[in-house]
């Protein structure tokens, strides 16, 4: 299965979820959003949520500074 994870194009098997991604990038605690085919995922249905074949994913991270 192929999609794109902020821009680049991603081989990975099917039933991944949009949390097994968000393991993969190691997002650990930091604060993140995820958005599939442009619209947000809540963080409560990202263990269930599958990502589908030419999914468009975006995972963006939070920095903080003052």
């Amino acid at each position: 299965m192929q999609f794109v994870l902020n821009g680049e194009t991603q081989d990975m098997s099917s039933g991944t979820t949009i949390q097994d991604l968000v393991n993969m990038m190691e997002v650990g605690t930091r604060r993140y959003a995820v958005e599939r085919n442009e619209e947000i995922v809540p963080r409560s249905l990202h263990a269930q949520t599958i990502v589908n074949d030419n999914d468009q994913i975006e995972v963006v991270v939070a920095i903080g500074g003052g």
